[in-house]
């Protein structure tokens, strides 16, 4: 069967500012999903993290498929209805011109979606970021893809031996959508070259090079520089199928445990560790730390499994404790150097402001030629 898993995630509207949605706002969401199952839906599950939802859908209907999108978009509309009722803070900020809050809208909710020709036993993963970019996800993918040492699958299965084919986007090239397609291993330097700067270049796709099947989709576009601001579709959601000529499950998740600096964070302007997170986890410490979250599924003919927590688990304990201890250091830098972003990279305009305002201050001395 031809299956389509469509994931949609938005910020509708948390408490206490950008922490975590409201019951209320959960469930008007849900029950709206919950009364239209049918066609074009067959299925359909829902998560969050830290002040974000996630919805996955499973249809017939292909990628982009206008009906499907309207549907998740008028569900989290429902959502934000709620969130609008209870004065929660950002109340429809991913769905509105402006969110009741006033803060800064980006370019609508997050989508990724791949079409599937369903294996005997489908399993899959589903990603849910919040307080960081697409990039985020680089330097994991990149090594549960393409580095041996972290997917052993690449010499151990004669089904991965020939490696996989990135599909890389350049997120700041502002006239179009600009990609490049990499095939690992013989681009490995050439897609680390890229991958490094998460905030100029992230993937999108990941194809098998054995079977042509695609392993991957995120919701990686492009991002826009307007009045001082970057909006664009932060707080990232991916689908990764695995097993067979895909890693283990295992191999995906184990590169998190690395709980890399990422951009995002309080305002979107710090860096701060990828922190693997419970599902339906609020964020907390400085508006953070950028968080991870992962449903595991199975899927047989449109039909989901119930969602399995994967960091909900003792090692991932241990590496939550870890990452602590790396996100008060940072934080403890404050606003100098790499702690934050520099000036080019801010999501809030505030500081391009000040920057202008003291650009006619300064006095140039020019050197004497007499």
């Amino acid at each position: 069967m031809i299956t389509t898993l469509t994931a949609m995630r938005a910020d509708i509207g948390s408490i206490g500012g950008h922490l975590k949605p409201s019951a209320r706002v959960v469930a008007a969401v849900e029950d709206f999903l919950s009364e239209h199952k049918g066609e074009p839906v067959i299925d359909y599950a829902l998560v969050t993290t830290g002040d974000d939802i996630t919805l996955l859908c499973s249809h017939t209907g292909g990628c982009n498929h206008a009906d499907v999108h309207e549907l998740m978009w008028q569900a989290f509309a429902n959502g934000a209805e709620t969130a609008i009722d209870e004065g929660l803070y950002g109340a429809g900020q991913d769905l509105f011109k402006e969110g009741i809050s006033g803060v800064a809208k980006g370019l609508g909710p997050a989508v990724a979606e791949m079409e599937i020709t369903e294996r005997a036993n489908e399993a899959f993963l589903l990603f849910s970021l919040d307080k960081c970019l697409p990039g985020a996800l680089n330097l994991p993918f990149y090594l549960a893809f393409a580095d041996p040492m972290h997917c052993p699958g690449l010499i151990l299965s004669p089904r991965m031996k020939k490696g996989f084919r990135f599909e890389i986007m350049d997120v700041l090239y502002k006239a179009f959508d600009r990609r490049i397609t990499l095939e690992a291993p013989e681009d490995m330097y050439n897609i680390a070259a890229l991958l490094r700067d998460e905030e100029r270049f992230a993937i999108r796709t990941v194809y098998s090079r054995t079977t042509d099947e695609q392993a991957l989709a995120l919701s990686t576009t492009r991002l826009h520089h307007i009045a001082g601001f970057i909006l664009g579709k932060d707080d990232p959601v991916a689908i990764v199928r695995v097993q067979d000529a895909f890693p283990a499950t295992g191999e995906i998740l184990a590169p998190f445990a690395m709980g890399p600096y990422v951009s995002g964070s309080l305002r979107g302007s710090h860096y701060g560790p990828l922190m693997p997170m419970r599902l339906n986890s609020a964020v907390s410490f400085f508006d953070g730390p950028p968080a991870v979250s992962c449903a595991a599924f199975c899927v047989s003919r449109g039909r989901l499994t119930p969602a399995l927590d994967v960091f909900d688990h003792p090692v991932w304990d241990q590496v939550r404790e870890r990452l602590s201890e790396k996100a008060m250091e940072i934080r403890r830098q404050g606003f100098f150097g790499n702690a934050m972003k520099p000036f080019e990279a801010l999501s809030y305009g505030g500081i391009v402001q000040i920057l202008q305002e003291l650009d006619e201050r300064f006095v140039l001395e020019k050197p004497d030629n007499s």
